[in-house]
């Protein structure tokens, strides 16, 4: 048996003790948490799920309160990375195709243009394609189809107000033929068709002003199953449209899960050999009229109006629900509610929004 400590040693314990323990007491109390701004996040931080203190007694059975983050523009929930939207300017006319990259992105928008052909702006966030292309210029309702990202625009070239007009809104443009790098032509198509891009090079070009995220521009649920078209629309097992007449896109609900899309009755492809597809296909009827001044070949432009309000499709889960949409200006979202006033929440995933002439524009259900 050890014989007992002295009581000297005894009383020096019990202060040592005593001390650390209203030291302890004081941090407890009197220091702060450090400020957001005083922690450095890794750009690839993983998204943080925040989970509410250990219930009490009372309160046990109740299930901890969980928020996840997700990407903004597709509302899947994910490993978040601190960067701006890359959008894009993409050729679709059949010399361009199959185009590189237009799987990866997060929501197309297709719009008509000179001649009744269609041109897409790729919108790229969450996911980064190596090469994207072939890369066309601007036209007028790019800015405010992209102003809402407030990141960056890329394009090969166009008139200096179109530009002007994205530029008045936050968004930062990049063009080849106005010094931009990043920008370079392939062997296998000719001329104007060959463009190409790497979004990665436009990232690094992005200026102080340019280096968030986007907000959320659509509504979402949680899942397919939740989200308004599953479950307040019309079986669809394709649709068929025109937005002019020399543009015919097709969609095909899948057992995947997506939409599929096709150029008239030939499946659209991707240069990888991917079939296109959209989880969510947005269609908003709107009027066309005629920018200042004329393309390469004398041809006048159309301008779509994005910014207004109209009425609209939405393809979702295998079933259609005509909507309302409405675009309060150049910088605001996009808004789609259903005929009785609430919003429509998008199923998690890529969104295609088709810009549709009223004049000529039209859609067929095949339920």
């Amino acid at each position: 048996m050890r014989a007992p400590l002295p009581r000297r040693t005894l009383a020096l314990i019990t202060v040592a003790v005593i001390g650390l323990g209203g030291t302890l007491a004081a941090c407890g109390k009197n220091e702060a948490a450090p400020s957001p701004s005083a922690v450095k996040t890794p750009a690839t931080a993983t998204a943080t799920a925040v989970v509410s203190a250990k219930p009490s007694a009372a309160t046990k059975t109740a299930p901890p309160a969980v928020e996840t983050s997700v990407w903004p523009l597709t509302g899947v929930p994910g490993e978040l990375v601190e960067r701006p939207a890359v959008a894009y300017k993409i050729e679709n006319s059949p010399e361009a195709r199959p185009q590189t990259g237009l799987e990866f992105a997060d929501v197309v928008w297709e719009t008509i243009v000179e001649g009744g052909i269609s041109r897409y702006v790729a919108v790229y966030h969450s996911q980064m394609p190596d090469e994207v292309g072939p890369v066309r210029s601007i036209r007028p309702m790019d800015g405010p189809i992209t102003c809402p990202t407030h990141g960056l625009l890329a394009f090969s070239g166009g008139k200096t107000h179109f530009i002007n007009v994205a530029l008045g809104c936050g968004v930062q443009t990049l063009s080849m033929d106005f010094g931009a790098g990043g920008f370079y032509r392939v062997s296998g198509k000719a001329a104007p068709h060959n463009v190409y891009s790497k979004p990665a090079d436009m990232l690094e070009q992005a200026d102080e002003e340019h280096q968030k995220s986007p907000q959320q521009e659509f509504e979402f649920a949680t899942n397919l199953e939740k989200a308004t078209v599953t479950t307040s629309g019309q079986a669809a097992t394709s649709v068929a449209m025109t937005m002019s007449g020399g543009s015919h896109p097709n969609w095909e609900w899948d057992a995947s899960g997506k939409w599929l899309r096709s150029e008239g009755s030939n499946p659209a492809m991707a240069a990888s050999g991917e079939r296109l597809s959209a989880v969510n296909v947005v269609v908003m009827k709107v009027d066309v009229t005629y920018a200042e001044g004329h393309d390469a070949a004398g041809n006048p432009i159309p301008e779509s109006w994005v910014v207004g309000e109209g009425e609209g499709l939405v393809l979702t889960g295998g079933k259609a629900l005509e909507i309302d949409w409405s675009k309060a200006d150049r910088d605001k979202p996009l808004v789609l509610k259903t005929k009785d006033g609430n919003l429509v929440k998008l199923a998690p995933g890529n969104t295609w929004v088709e810009v549709m002439p009223k004049s000529q524009g039209a859609w067929t259900i095949n339920a």
